[in-house]
């Protein structure tokens, strides 16, 4: 028998606190998708059985960073937004080291739909947002300047609380 440290472990998520899940109607093209147009890399893959497609699991980061949770559709309060007439009731946000611009063109290119095109952000990022096929929304940044609370408030037009940022 296996014990609970033992499978954190296995499934590394002891580094982590927060990991998000994402679902799909057909998660192994998604798989496919996501490591072509967003340059994921696969750090698990539990491949579905042929009885049961939605039994898959598959973990994704970039860089070597960061992870997100790929599957299919197992519940029935677990849906892909094309499933529920493209509502997203959550949005990913990855942060990249580098080449948010080219990120954005190698997501276009494999089509992805572009919702929001690169653009600078008064925190200091620049950011791009695009729909994969099955309509989640996926945030890409890159931080490219330090912006102060101070600077942001300013910019936004409204006070920032925050216990982390001075």
């Amino acid at each position: 028998m296996t014990d609970a440290f033992s499978m954190r472990k296995l499934f590394l998520i002891d580094d982590t606190t927060f990991t998000p899940s994402v679902h799909y109607i057909d998660p192994r093209s998604a798989l496919a998708w996501l490591v072509d147009a967003f340059g994921f890399e696969v750090t698990m893959a539990i491949d579905a059985t042929e009885e049961d497609p939605s039994s898959c699991h598959y973990e994704l980061a970039v860089g070597g960073r960061g992870r997100v949770m790929i599957g299919g559709e197992w519940r029935s309060g677990i849906r892909s937004p094309s499933s529920i007439g493209g509502a997203n009731t959550q949005t990913l946000w990855v942060a990249l080291p580098g080449g948010l611009d080219e990120h954005c063109e190698r997501a276009r290119a494999a089509g992805a739909v572009i919702d929001q095109e690169p653009a600078e952000q008064f925190y200091g990022d620049r950011t791009y947002r695009a729909f994969d096929p099955e309509g989640h929304l996926w945030s890409f940044s890159e931080h490219v300047r330090e912006v102060s609370r101070a600077e942001a408030e300013a910019a936004l037009g409204q006070p920032i609380t925050s216990s982390t940022w001075e």
